[in-house]
C-alpha cells in the first residue's frame, strides 16, 4: 500500500506532466494531435523511475499512434522540463504507457446506450 506522501508525489507528477504535454511540448512538436490526458503516474519510492499512463484521443488510430510515439520520443525533454518545475533532488526516468481504459469505457458506454435504446 502506498503512503500518503507517495500518493501526493504521484499526483503532482501527473499534474505537471499533463501541463508540459499540453503546453511546452505541444508548441515544440507539431505531431501532437488530438486530446492527450495523463491518467496516472506511478513514481518509484527511490525516484529513479516513473511509469506514466497516457490516453490519446485523435481522429484515427494512425494519428493516435503518431502522437503516442512523439510523446515517447520526447521523454527526455519532458524530464528536463519537470526538473525545472519540481523541487526534488532527482527527477525520475519516464516510461510512457498507453492507457486504453478511457476508450474501453467509452465503448462500454456506447454498448449500454444501445441496449437501452432497444428496450424502448
Amino acid at each position: 500500500m502506498k503512503s500518503a506522501r507517495q500518493d501526493r508525489v504521484d499526483s503532482e507528477y501527473r499534474k505537471e506532466i499533463a501541463a508540459i504535454l499540453s503546453g511546452t511540448l505541444k508548441d515544440k512538436v507539431p505531431e501532437l494531435k488530438g486530446i492527450v490526458s495523463v491518467t496516472a503516474a506511478d513514481v518509484a519510492p527511490d525516484f529513479k523511475t516513473a511509469k506514466v499512463y497516457v490516453s490519446v484521443f485523435a481522429a484515427d488510430k494512425e494519428q493516435e499512434s503518431k502522437t503516442f510515439e512523439a510523446i515517447c520520443e520526447n521523454a527526455g525533454f519532458i524530464r528536463k522540463e519537470l526538473a525545472r518545475v519540481m523541487r526534488t533532488r532527482t527527477v525520475p526516468a519516464l516510461t510512457f504507457i498507453a492507457d486504453g481504459s478511457m476508450a474501453y469505457g467509452s465503448k462500454m458506454d456506447a454498448i449500454l446506450n444501445g441496449l437501452h435504446k432497444d428496450e424502448n
